[in-house]
Order: structure tokens, then C-alpha cells, then sequence
């Protein structure tokens, strides 16, 4: 098991500072978030990538349907290079709320699956680099020599975790095709619950759609969220999601105020959940 953390508020400056505590602390990931207008996200990794050695850094996540695939591309790659081979992307179809609305309307469920599945071939096929070709219902790509970026340092591309929301096949499909599994549960009843039972039972079906697909398990990460302590008992809930298919538990905080930084800052320097 690995873990991470994420900081749900901050300014750039304090992120990198808390990233450094993090790597000190012994945390093996830190991310931050990606608005449609905010902070940006890549100049904020970036930030923080400057001022540590060993930490992984990433956004939970990057709503790739309402960004230029190339765009995405372009950044993390940027990122791979500067911090040495230690960018993460994770990806999703973005929830949808007043902050994104406010500038962009919503296309539609069905729309953003389509670009978030093309956006990720052409994500993809960009790090692999030139000579790269697309064509696609929303994105076409043809190759260029102009500016072209260095390659990432991690091959064949910066891995990219993707959401996949249970039960629903089409997305826990598409998510077994990339590098790791961002479990979500839709819907009500059993399938809805989020405990390790919960996960067990995605990992199973997330497996079975991955080996059948001819993919290789070994490697393949399954990312939780939650909120866990330092002590034994944070220890013990952590556990259990491992024993359920876990390989990445993140420590996810969301529930804002005003005291919200103090929050992340006690329990970066706390340390991960492994006592």
C-alpha cells in the first residue's frame, strides 16, 4: 500500500510547503485540485515539484472532458520532466457544479464520455510522441514538428488513474484499460455503499474486465478515499481496504472551513495511516 494525500484549499506557495512537509512525513503522494477557473493546478504542482525530491504529485482530479487533451498533455509532461519522473494524472468526467456551469454548459453525460475516452487516446498517443495521428467525433490530431515537448521521463506515458463508477460496465471498462481505478458508486442501495465489501466487489469486476481485455493485473493500481488517523485504529480501517484490492489509500479531506489548512497541514506531519 501506498499513500497519498490531498489539500482541498491553499494557495500555491502553501501547497509546495506542504508537500515538502509531506515527503518528510513520509507520504508517497501529494495532489491537488484542478478547477475550470481557479488556481491553476499544473503551476501549483510545479511549484511543488521544485522544492522536493521523492513525493509524486498530481491533481484529483483533471476533468479531461472540458480540456484540450494536447493542453493536458503538454502540462503533465512538462511536470514529468521538471520534478524527474514523478507526475500522476488522474481523470474523470468531472462532477458538474456552479464552478464549471458558470463559464461552459453542460454537453451531456454522454458527450463528455466520449471526449474523455477520446481525450484519453489522444493523451495517450502524445506521450508516446511524434509522429502522432487522430481522428475522432470531437478531437483531430496530425503530426507536427513545431515546438514538439521533450518526452516524459516515465515510458511510455505518465500513468493516468480513471474513474470508474460501479456498476456501470462502459466506465469500469474504460478504467481497466489505464493504469489504476478510481472507484465511484452510482445509484442506491448495496451497489452505493462505499466501504471495503464495496471496493472488494469493483476490484473483482474491474479484474475480470482488465484480464479479459488481455492486461496485465500485476501493477495496476486501485485507488480509496477517506478520512483514517495515524494511530492503530486508523491503521486497522486502512487495512481493510487493502485486504479488499487496495494498492493507493489517499487521505481526502473536503469538508472545507475556515481551519481547513491547519487540518491538512496536522495530518501531513501526523504521517501516513501504517502504524
Amino acid at each position: 500500500m501506498r499513500y497519498g494525500i490531498v489539500l482541498s484549499t491553499g494557495t500555491a506557495r502553501q501547497f509546495a510547503e506542504a508537500a515538502v512537509a509531506a515527503e518528510r512525513a513520509g507520504w508517497d503522494f501529494i495532489f491537488t485540485f484542478e478547477a475550470v477557473w481557479g488556481q491553476d493546478a499544473w503551476v501549483t504542482l510545479a511549484a511543488a515539484a521544485m522544492v522536493t525530491d521523492r513525493i509524486r504529485l498530481g491533481t484529483l482530479l483533471t476533468p479531461l472532458p472540458r480540456r484540450r487533451p494536447w493542453e493536458v498533455a503538454g502540462q503533465v509532461a512538462t511536470l514529468d520532466v521538471l520534478s524527474g519522473g514523478r507526475a500522476q494524472l488522474a481523470v474523470g468526467l468531472g462532477a458538474l457544479h456552479p464552478g464549471w456551469t458558470a463559464f461552459e454548459a453542460d454537453e451531456g453525460r454522454r458527450v463528455r464520455a466520449e471526449k474523455l475516452d477520446e481525450g484519453l487516446a489522444v493523451y495517450d498517443g502524445l506521450m508516446r510522441g511524434q509522429p502522432f495521428t487522430f481522428e475522432g467525433r470531437h478531437y483531430r490530431c496530425t503530426p507536427t514538428e513545431v515546438l514538439v515537448p521533450p518526452p516524459p521521463v516515465q515510458q511510455p506515458r505518465v500513468p493516468v488513474w480513471v474513474v470508474g463508477a460501479y456498476p456501470a460496465e462502459t466506465s469500469l471498462a474504460r478504467a481497466a484499460r489505464w493504469d489504476g481505478l478510481l472507484p465511484a458508486y452510482v445509484g442506491d442501495g448495496p451497489q452505493a455503499e462505499h466501504g471495503p465489501d464495496a471496493l472488494a466487489r469493483v476490484v473483482a469486476r474491474v479484474r475480470e474486465l482488465r484480464e479479459g481485455a488481455g492486461l496485465p493485473w500485476q501493477g495496476y493500481d486501485v485507488i480509496t478515499e477517506g478520512v483514517s488517523t495515524s494511530d492503530d485504529a486508523g491503521a486497522d480501517h486502512v487495512r481493510a481496504y487493502e485486504e479488499a484490492g487496495a494498492t493507493v489509500w489517499v487521505e481526502s479531506d473536503w469538508a472545507g472551513g475556515d481551519d481547513a489548512l491547519d487540518r491538512h497541514h496536522a495530518r501531513i506531519v501526523a504521517g501516513p495511516p501504517t502504524s
